[in-house]
């Protein structure tokens, strides 16, 4: 019946989970009526005060705790960076099951509306959608965004927040044969990590490379980018990457940081049918960005 750890085994365990195997049932439209309805019905209930407090309490709703113009200098900066690639302004909804059907992300962790979308949890996830939709020729779909995006789950971490701003970018395109796309767009999008970084006046910028598959053993050694192995890896594994992916570290003075990632994906094949397909991402954290340029 779907995700049910902690408070969910309690409520599916009642009427609720027949009234959820109900709904599931529905047609997209009926469920959209029903759900806006149940929407109108709990609004009906509120008054004022309740939803001011509301905004004070919800995490989800909460401005962020950084500076604007902080924040708009590390945007800016990035997408100067990315001259070579279309800036796209992206809608703050995908379709519904984009992160799930498509980038493999558990459905819980991404936050549905009643109608139909989902708001986006990762801006190369909407790049991706976007770049399917432009691979009408030949030639290579290169789209860059800034977007403020929205993760469900809760990380108890220092600077960790609901909502936060990504930069990302995706170069989709056609298997050309010998790795040959995947040796130049990777390259290209590691040079697009430091380019980033070193705009914002980073002292140092390195990528952690984790292998996934042994044909792409290699394929950044000619890249002018300082790079490690990064074998012992979890995150990024089991259908979310695949061939390649990387960690992007930067130091702005002090110890090296995470502040981004990238790989290949099969989003792209997914969404065309087509196994020919190649579409690589990456993506850098304008929030974690912003709480490491120096006063």
């Amino acid at each position: 019946m779907g995700h049910d750890d902690g408070p969910g085994r309690r409520v599916l365990a009642g009427p609720a989970g027949a009234a959820a195997d109900v709904f599931a049932a529905l047609s997209g439209a009926d469920l959209t009526t029903v759900q806006l309805e149940v929407a109108r019905r709990r609004a009906d209930r509120l008054s004022g005060p309740g939803v001011l407090r509301r905004h004070r309490d919800d995490r989800f709703v909460a401005p962020s705790p950084l500076p604007f113009a902080v924040l708009r200098r590390v945007e800016d900066a990035l997408l100067a960076a990315a001259a070579s690639f279309d800036l796209v302004t992206l809608a703050p909804l995908v379709p519904l099951g984009t992160h799930s059907a498509v980038a493999g992300l558990a459905q819980h962790r991404v936050v549905p509306t009643g109608r139909g979308t989902e708001v986006a949890a990762d801006p190369t996830t909407g790049l991706a959608l976007e770049a399917a939709v432009r691979r009408t020729g030949p030639d290579p779909v290169r789209l860059a965004t800034v977007q403020r995006v929205v993760r469900a789950q809760r990380v108890d971490r220092s600077g960790m927040y609901a909502h936060f701003s990504l930069f990302g970018a995706v170069t989709a395109g056609r298997d050309t044969g010998n790795l040959e796309f995947e040796r130049q767009h990777v390259d290209e999008h590691a040079r697009l990590m430091v380019a980033g970084c070193r705009a914002l006046g980073a002292t140092a910028v390195s990528l952690g490379v984790t292998v996934l598959d042994p044909r792409f053993e290699g394929l950044l050694d000619a890249t002018e980018v300082p790079v490690r192995p990064f074998p012992e890896r979890e995150g990024g594994r089991g259908g979310y990457y695949e061939g390649l992916c990387f960690k992007v570290y930067a130091s702005f003075g002090g110890e090296l940081a995470e502040v981004g990632d990238g790989g290949f994906t099969p989003w792209t094949r997914k969404l065309l049918g087509n196994a020919k397909e190649r579409l690589m991402t990456s993506g850098l954290g304008v929030d974690r960005l912003a709480t490491l340029l120096p006063d």
